[in-house]
């Protein structure tokens, strides 16, 4: 088994995430972090998982952005990669961040409910 997809998956994350810092103007991209890659055994696909923090529609909103900035991606990972064949880009919309958020809120709740009735 290789070892190829993981490290490819993990200089992928890198660039991408450089990409979302520093080069993508699109105003509809929020606060957007890239949170996992996968890509195929080929090498042919990446799946990026983006956590956007915000409402439902700034979520919304990322997502088509970074859903037109494909071909961009796609294009940067190939010059800077340099592979023979530039990955197919997906980007996947990863809650964890947003449900960690929400389950540390909940912990708090039950805490400041603890203290009150002590």
């Amino acid at each position: 088994m290789s070892r190829r997809p993981e490290r490819l998956a993990e200089v992928i994350k890198e660039e991408v995430s450089a990409m979302l810092q520093g080069e993508l103007k699109d105003p509809r991209i929020g606060f957007a972090t890239i949170t996992a890659v996968e890509v195929s055994s080929d090498l042919r696909h990446a799946k990026i998982y983006v956590s956007v923090y915000g409402s439902a529609e700034e979520q919304k909103a990322t997502m088509e952005a970074l859903q037109a900035a494909r071909g961009y991606v796609k294009g940067e990972l190939g010059r800077r990669l340099r592979l023979r064949y530039a990955p197919e880009v997906v980007f996947k919309l990863d809650p964890s961040i947003e449900r960690g958020a929400r389950i540390m809120e909940l912990l708090q709740e039950v805490k400041e409910r603890g203290a009150s009735e002590s």
